[in-house]
């Protein structure tokens, strides 16, 4: 298996979808019903190959990544070569970014001489989507990109 299986819960979310992927196998309700309880192994293998289907699907999808801390925002912008990345440290006694209060504080001061910025980018060093499967791991969220570009904005 190439990323995580999806939790119980994911797919719960996702069992039309998953209702299509066994049917495309030519596996139809009752059939998996008998995998699911015959062959736990099979059933699994199953799951683990719509896992990484999803998850391809997502990461396929994804350009930009957030990752928050309390003094830190980590923003990347995945491109097709390269990834880029934006490092935030705010050294603000008493700032916690994940405190919408203090992020609003950081949105409308981000020009304070106690706000840090750090641009770089790297080229791939495993497949790409690999990569980004390891962000979101470590805690980095799929964005939409605004604060990544506002902030490139700003630095320039």
């Amino acid at each position: 298996m190439k990323y995580t299986q999806l939790t119980k819960e994911q797919l719960e979310e996702l069992h039309e979808e998953f209702a299509l992927f066994l049917a495309a196998q030519s596996i139809d309700v009752k059939e998996w019903d008998t995998i699911k309880k015959d062959k736990p192994e099979l059933a699994d293998k199953e799951l683990n190959a719509f896992s990484d289907f999803v998850w391809e699907k997502v990461l396929d999808k994804a350009s930009y990544i957030d990752h928050f801390s309390k003094d830190t925002l980590n923003l990347f912008k995945c491109n097709a070569d390269d990834l880029q990345r934006i490092v935030v440290k705010v050294k603000k006694e008493g700032i916690n970014l994940l405190d919408e209060k203090d992020f609003n504080w950081f949105i409308d001061h981000s020009k304070d001489s106690s706000i840090e910025y750090l641009k770089g980018k790297k080229n791939y060093s495993k497949e790409k989507n690999v990569e980004i499967f390891e962000l979101i791991q470590q805690g980095g969220v799929v964005s939409d990109g605004t604060l990544f570009e506002a902030i490139h904005k700003i630095i320039g």
